[in-house]
């Protein structure tokens, strides 16, 4: 290869670098520290003026605000995008992701159905008979 071919081939790899790492701007920080503020000072007030009364519907409330604040934190201050990493950040996070799901999925179908999977007879009269026991 001839030194025009090898210095040309390097700066297009370095040009290429330049592309995948993302520069946040001052700007940017702010605006993200601007929502993670709000998207927390809102699941306080609802809790806290008992805007919700119905737990459940506040719990799945507080979840989804929960939930996009992971997402603002991770694109402003993390720089998680498609691009990071050749993609390699997003793999992860997603692989990460479906095991969670896979994890607590699992955990909550088991506690779900652990009472229909007892042993039959077992009852709560039958465990404050075995309290009484001499």
């Amino acid at each position: 290869m001839s030194a025009h071919a090898e210095s040309h081939d390097h700066h297009d790899h370095d040009h290429h670098d330049d592309e995948v790492v993302s520069h946040s701007t001052l700007g940017g920080y702010l605006l993200g520290f601007f929502l993670a503020v709000v998207l927390t000072a809102i699941p306080f007030w609802l809790v806290m003026g008992k805007v919700v009364p119905d737990t459940r519907t506040l719990s799945v409330i507080l979840l989804a605000f929960a939930a996009i604040q992971i997402v603002v934190h991770m694109i402003y201050f993390l720089h998680m995008d498609t691009k990071s990493q050749g993609g390699w950040n997003m793999l992860a996070l997603i692989f990460t992701l479906v095991l969670v799901v896979i994890t607590l999925s699992g955990s909550i179908w088991v506690m779900f159905h652990m009472n229909a999977n007892m042993m039959p007879g077992m009852s709560h009269d039958m465990s404050q008979q075995v309290k009484n026991l001499p």
